[in-house]
Order: C-alpha cells, then sequence, then structure tokens
C-alpha cells in the first residue's frame, strides 16, 4: 500500500475526546414482542444519521435492563455536541415518494446544474433557485408512516424468496389504493430520514391496505428492511439521560500516558529478557519489535479503533507474547544442561514449549471472544485487539523467534553455552 506508514490510527472516545450519550426509549405505546425489533429499527436509523455528521467508526449500542431499554452512543472526534445530540433525539420519519415526470426531472436537474459552484448569495439570485434542493427523481406523497401498521419479514408461497409484507390501517389503505392506481408500472420509492432504502416498482393498484416489496433480498436484508420500516411506522422517542463530553485535551493527555506507560513497558521487558536469558533474550526483543510492527500495521489495514481499553488489549497480549519466548528459552536451558548441542536443544525446546505456548494462547483467545461477543463498548475494544495480539504472538514466538535462532545454528556462536545458559 502506497504511503502506508502515513495512514493515521483511528483513535477512540477516551483518546480523541467526543461524546459519550446515553438514551432512554419510550417504548410505552409498543407491543412487548416488539420492543427488540422496534430498538433495533431505532440503531439503525440513528447510525445513518450519526454518519452524515461524520463521525468514523461510531459505536451505538442497545442495552437492556430489567425495566428499559437504552442507547449508548458514542462519537468520537464531534466538536459540536449540541447539533449531534439535537439530530439523534429527533423520531425517525418513514414517507413514500412517486416517481417524477421526465420534464420535472430534467427541469430540477438543469436547476442544479445552473447553481453549481455559485455561493450562497448567487444562487438566491436566480429564480426558482429552491427547485435545484429537491429530489429530482421522485416528489412527496401524503403516504407517510403515520399510516403504516406494521412491516413484516415473509418468503413467496412460489418462489420461497423473502419479502418484506406492509400493513396499513384504514386511511393509509384509501391513500395507497390512490397512489398506486396512478403509479402502475413506475417506481414507488420508500424513504426514512430522507433516505432511500428501496424503489419497488407498482405491478398493479392495490385495493386491499396491504403491499409486498419483492427484490433480490437476502433474508437479512428484508430483515433489515422491515426493521427500518416499522422504526418509521411505529416511533420511539428517546430521551436523553447522561451526557459525558471528552475534551481534546482530556484525549490527548490519556493517549500521551497511554504511550509512555507502554514505552516503559516495553523497556522493562526487554531488560529482563537480557539480562535474564542474554543473547536469546536480545534475539527475542528483536522479534518483540516485529511483534509490534506487525500489530500496529494490522491495526492500520482492518483499521482498528484504539480506545484506553484497546491498548491495554495489546500491551497484555504483548506480555503473552513475551511469555512465549521464555518457554522456549527455558526449555533450551533445560536441554542444554542435560549436554545436548545446541540444534538439539533448540529443536527439543520449541517443540516441548509449543503445547504450553498453543493452549495458554488459544485459552487467552477463546475468552477474549467471549468478552467480545458479550461484553460493552470498551470490553470489546479490550477483547478484540487482545485476540489480534495473541494471534500475532504465536507467529512472533514460533517464526520469528525461532528464525533468529535458527541463525546461530553451526556457528561458532553456538558452542559459547554461556551466552545461551
Amino acid at each position: 500500500m502506497p504511503h502506508f506508514w502515513t495512514v493515521p490510527f483511528k483513535l477512540g472516545l477516551g483518546l480523541e475526546g467526543g461524546i459519550h450519550l446515553v438514551y432512554e426509549a419510550d417504548l410505552s405505546n409498543i407491543d412487548k414482542k416488539d420492543y427488540v425489533s422496534s430498538m433495533e429499527g431505532l440503531k439503525d436509523v440513528i447510525e445513518r444519521r450519526v454518519n452524515l455528521l461524520g463521525v468514523e467508526e461510531p459505536v451505538i449500542q442497545i442495552e437492556k435492563t430489567p425495566n428499559h431499554y437504552r442507547l449508548i452512543v458514542e462519537l468520537a472526534g464531534i466538536k459540536d455536541s449540541a447539533k449531534a445530540i439535537k439530530v439523534i433525539g429527533q423520531t425517525p420519519f418513514l414517507e413514500f415518494r412517486e416517481e417524477r415526470a421526465k420534464e420535472e426531472t430534467e427541469k430540477i436537474l438543469a436547476k442544479q446544474e445552473e447553481l453549481k459552484g455559485k455561493t450562497e448569495e448567487e444562487f438566491k439570485k436566480i429564480e426558482n433557485w429552491q427547485l435545484a434542493f429537491e429530489d429530482p427523481y421522485f416528489k412527496p406523497t401524503s403516504l407517510t408512516g403515520r399510516y403504516l401498521k406494521r412491516a413484516d419479514l415473509q418468503f413467496d408461497q412460489i418462489t420461497f424468496e423473502p419479502i418484506v409484507v406492509l400493513q396499513f390501517n384504514d386511511e393509509g389503505g384509501k391513500i395507497l389504493k390512490d397512489l398506486t392506481s396512478r403509479n402502475v408500472g413506475k417506481r414507488l420509492a420508500i424513504y426514512i430520514d430522507n433516505v432511500l432504502v428501496s424503489a419497488p416498482v407498482v405491478q398493479e393498484a392495490i385495493s386491499k391496505k396491504e403491499a409486498q416489496i419483492t427484490g433480490k433480498f437476502t433474508v437479512e436484508e428484508a430483515r433489515k428492511l422491515a426493521r427500518n420500516l416499522n422504526s418509521g411506522a411505529l416511533p420511539v422517542p428517546v430521551k436523553l439521560i447522561s451526557q459525558q463530553i471528552v475534551g481534546p485535551s482530556l484525549g490527548k493527555v490519556s493517549l500521551v500516558r497511554s504511550l509512555k506507560a507502554g514505552i516503559i513497558g516495553f523497556l522493562v521487558v526487554i531488560l529482563f529478557l537480557i539480562i535474564f536469558y542474554r543473547l536469546p533474550g536480545l534475539l527475542a526483543s528483536f522479534a518483540l519489535i516485529t511483534y509490534i510492527v506487525i500489530n500496529l500495521a494490522i491495526f492500520k489495514l482492518i483499521p482498528v479503533v484504539l480506545t484506553l481499553a484497546g491498548i491495554a488489549g495489546f500491551i497484555l497480549s504483548m506480555g503473552m507474547a513475551i511469555d512465549a519466548n521464555i518457554l522456549i528459552f527455558s526449555r533450551m536451558r533445560e536441554e542444554l544442561k542435560k549436554g545436548k548441542t545446541y540444534s538439539e536443544a533448540l529443536k527439543e525446546g520449541i517443540k516441548l514449549a509449543w503445547p504450553s505456548i498453543r493452549d495458554g494462547n488459544l485459552t487467552t483467545i477463546l475468552v477474549a471472544i467471549i468478552l467480545f461477543i458479550f461484553g460493552t463498548s470498551f470490553v470489546k475494544g479490550f477483547a478484540f485487539t487482545l485476540i489480534i495480539g495473541n494471534l500475532v504472538s504465536l507467529f512472533s514466538a514460533v517464526f520469528v523467534t525461532n528464525t533468529f535462532l535458527e541463525c546461530f545454528r553451526g556457528t561458532r556462536f553456538e558452542n559459547w553455552r554461556w551466552l545461551w545458559q
């Protein structure tokens, strides 16, 4: 990747600053069986709104307590907290739009082209400038989420493909009949928060209070669409109950302290290795540097959002990487004390140490996976970097350290037993 080293790390809330918001959802008007789907739909809508704010890697989670459902929103790097709170707190809005005539579309596109590159003062002097800010392909109708009773995932009885079935109330059914009657063969677009989610073609006028959205959906896509439609049709008001702002300066302090702790820990570990294990300890230090470089490269490539908890997981995995090297060196010492040659001791040392290295790392990875699946955002960050670190440490200990040690096989240094014992 060109200029890979110039790609910045993605920093989380605790390091870059931002806001941590906790919302409580009002589900008083929702059937209990629909609580989970309504919250998932609300989460999807808020994720889209947050993306419009330009926030990278937002953390949005649903938290369930015995009596409440809450939505946790973490926005790293956000500066205008008031705007973010206002945007997030709105109720999702669902609407249906009909396809415009070709002439209307051309007029709007021409007006948009006319305003291109002009300042606000300049385009306001142009006649009908407001036209440029309308949707050139679809125009609003009176059919909105207020008339939709619910949307359900079902399967076509003939093709068995997933479809989304919409159920309207009496008034919505009348509007739907009139709307589909005049748009047969045309597209009817469905928008949530002014974002197009589907644009099915009307096959025939719909006289009943039920319609279908068909398409090349996967089951998950159809389920998500139904959830999004329900979030618009079944408004779930949210109330801000907690707000925590982490300033950039505080985030910078946390980052500096975290890096300082990591560097000190790294130097102390290297010093320990060299004092107690001599040349193997020095080689393990080079292997540890390789391990750190690989980890940081992976963090950039994925990319991983680094948080304070994530850095803690990385530092812990660094300790696991050192532990693997120590196991190999200890086993080698034991074999050398038995009078074996350097080559024999190296081979046996790695062979005997491998089961302990494998089991220790895999056990840690298994626990980290459980933490990642069931933990909160901070725990997930810790678990994810710990998983990556342990996988890399297996490679570092078995291949990198082994390669360094193999370089001394057949040289005069292997006869200097004080270097290895």
